[in-house]
């Protein structure tokens, strides 16, 4: 008996399928196989091993039935015992296969349609996956595509094969795209996800700006000029950071371009957009300088374990620093990564006339001086009490009118007050209750130990009952990071597992 039929248009209408849907001709006619093994189950049974072949030449068709051979028999649908098998064909082994021929199938219409769906779904699932190989190495790439469909002000943009979303949020603000128009976009991410690969595309992305230019500027494309950062205020504004590797290019002014045209062919791209080009520095105080152009910058004063600089400007220069809704001064902060604060030179002089006042009168107070001396302790850079009691005798005879006899009385004087100064923390500390057990663990000053009584902590077991972060809570995070403040509750703990230690020694030795 034939169980066999030749089905060349199979063949020929793979080749159109894989033609059509840019994917491989074998993935389509896999995707024919198993589309007649589901329908030769659906006839001859869904648990047994139905499989199907199309010849890649002739495209004739073959169903069969497979059953393996087994020492022990698990599923009698598909397994069959070796001693059985044996008498169909004698060499076979366990885990090999008896393969019976089938008669082809005569497809109907309910057999017909349910095989076109296993296509479909295949063909859609290989078309899918072959998108998602194709886009995800081209994450940071800059792409061509036109306008599909939008979708509640999303747009669908369809790029080669492939269809991508251009979401509301990142298209530049009052920009308006219609079905069919062109639009050139920045590819930020590719995910696979179960409905099928997501493209996901940006016109606000601050890499869009830097792309765009690498397309227009020779010189950042072959490596010559390095954009170090950019930051964008999108359709309105953007800073961006260059250098260069070569000392005879100018990298701002290749950026620019002759008379502003490679500047102009971007700003266009990007509605208008205006873009201060700036040169990178390596000194973050320069790199702050340049970045607030085009305001001028009189003093910088960096914080850098805060993360924080402070710049003065000229009063008239104020409103040109911040910028408009403060703009210029928020783009230079996300450009530079520092948190910037703009002073003008009256409100620096004022506060710092106020602080030199504050500090004079923490000596005066403290040492019981007049406004001379604390003025010059402060003038030398003396801030707190501490470090005029722990200073070195030779820094303090340096300071014009200072003897060692002065000298020498300044620093007894310093300790004097800083003695009294514990003497009455500590009495503070006892009549707030907190053990001298919390004292012994060492970790806390006595304005520390003060606060701790305040709010409530005055033993080891209230210090054991913190977590981490509630203790630096309490004391402030200028006082003590959450590292050390795990150790100290720790360390407040200990004596609970010693007690649980010696209850459980007690008891092994109990008499019986």
């Amino acid at each position: 008996m034939d169980t066999s039929v030749a089905r060349p248009e199979l063949l020929l209408v793979a080749d159109a399928v894989a033609r059509e849907k840019l994917i491989d001709r074998e993935e389509v006619l896999e995707a024919m196989e198993q589309a007649i093994q589901k329908a030769g189950r659906a006839k001859y049974g869904h648990e047994k091993d139905i499989r199907a072949t199309i010849d890649r030449k002739t495209g004739e068709v073959r169903l069969s039935r497979w059953t393996e051979a087994v020492d022990v028999l698990e599923n009698e649908e598909t397994q069959i015992p070796v001693h059985i098998a044996r008498k169909f064909k004698p060499e076979i082994n366990a885990g090999e296969y008896l393969i019976d021929p089938l008669p082809p199938i005569d497809f109907g219409r309910i057999a017909a349609q349910t095989a076109k769906q296993v296509i479909v779904q295949r063909v859609r699932e290989y078309e899918r996956r072959r998108q998602y190989d194709e886009f995800k190495d081209r994450v940071g790439e800059i792409v061509n595509g036109t306008v599909k469909r939008t979708e509640y002000g999303n747009l669908m943009v369809e790029i080669g094969s492939a269809e991508a979303l251009l979401r509301r949020d990142e298209l530049i603000p009052r920009e308006m795209f219609r079905n069919s128009d062109r639009v050139r976009a920045y590819i930020y991410d590719v995910r696979d996800e179960p409905r099928g690969p997501q493209i996901f595309l940006s016109r606000t992305h601050p890499a869009f700006l830097a792309k765009l230019f690498a397309q227009e500027v020779p010189e950042i494309y072959d490596g010559i000029i390095e954009i170090k950062a950019v930051a964008r205020d999108p359709g309105s504004r953007a800073k961006m950071a260059v250098i260069s590797r070569d000392a005879s290019i100018d990298p701002v002014g290749a950026c620019v371009g002759m008379r502003g045209s490679r500047v102009q062919a971007v700003v266009a791209e990007l509605q208008g957009e205006k873009i201060d080009i700036i040169p990178w520095s390596p000194q973050a105080a320069t790199f702050v300088v340049n970045a607030l152009a085009p305001a001028e910058v009189s003093k910088v004063v960096m914080d850098e374990e805060a993360g924080r600089v402070e710049v003065v400007v000229p009063d008239e220069q104020l409103s040109l620093a911040i910028g408009r809704r403060g703009q210029n001064v928020r783009l230079a902060s996300q450009l530079t990564r520092w948190d910037i604060d703009i002073l003008t030179e009256a409100e620096e002089s004022e506060r710092r006339q106020e602080e030199f006042r504050r500090r004079s009168s923490l000596f005066t107070e403290a040492l019981d001086v007049d406004d001379v001396i604390a003025g010059l302790l402060v003038t030398e850079g003396f801030n707190t009490v501490e470090e005029l009691a722990y200073a070195e005798p030779e820094e303090l005879i340096g300071i014009e009118g200072f003897d060692e006899s002065v000298v020498e009385e300044l620093v007894n004087r310093a300790v004097g007050f800083l003695e009294r100064r514990e003497e009455k923390l500590d009495d503070t500390r006892r009549e707030l209750g907190v053990s001298d057990d919390v004292v012994n663990l060492g970790a806390f000053t006595s304005q520390m130990l003060v606060t701790l009584g305040e709010k409530g902590v005055k033993s080891l077991d209230d210090l054991g009952d913190l977590a981490g972060d509630e203790l630096v809570e309490i004391l402030g995070s200028d006082a003590i990071d959450e590292a050390a403040a795990n150790e100290i509750v720790m360390a407040a703990r200990a004596h609970w597992f010693d007690d649980a230690s010696d209850g459980e020694a007690s008891s092994e030795h109990a008499p019986q």
